[in-house]
């Protein structure tokens, strides 16, 4: 895991890929409480049986938003950002879900620092993303997003 306190040090990290957390298995019981969190309770998410008999992928699968949700938790197991007063998830530049996640899947997250700007004591960071999903050539997501980091200054 990288250690990163201050803007200088983030920008020593351009255009590298910063790592690769630990896989995460998405359980069905995840699934149930995004469908319940986010009021998306189509089938091919909750219906088991259904999905299995019916759906193309011959089980649920996850919602394309619960495994964008799992950036920051993931994200966190790559990187500890450290001295800061506050972090903000700022944005998606682009994002393409490129395969679906089907119950009982494990995912991780790869991540790559694409470009850092310093707006006026904030660091601005876009990160390139991928979440791999184990056994598929294929990933869930590609894309870049961006936080904001506010760091302590001495």
């Amino acid at each position: 895991m990288q250690v990163i306190t201050s803007h200088a040090e983030f920008e020593q990290h351009l255009g590298k890929e910063l790592g690769v957390s630990s896989w995460h298995t998405i359980t069905q019981e995840q699934i149930n409480k995004f469908a319940d969190a986010t009021l998306d309770h189509q089938w091919i998410h909750v219906d088991e049986e259904r999905a299995k008999n019916e759906g193309p992928f011959g089980a649920t699968i996850a919602h394309g938003y619960l495994t964008l949700s799992l950036i920051p938790y993931l994200w966190k197991e790559i990187v500890d950002i450290q001295n800061l007063k506050m972090e903000i998830n700022y944005g998606i530049e682009s994002l393409r879900f490129a395969q679906p996640v089907t119950v009982n899947s494990r995912v991780r997250l790869k991540a790559k620092l694409a470009s850092i700007i310093n707006l006026r004591g904030v660091t601005k960071v876009n990160m390139g993303i991928e979440m791999e999903i184990e056994g598929q050539k294929k990933p869930a997501f590609n894309g870049e997003v961006v936080f904001l980091y506010h760091f302590i200054t001495a």
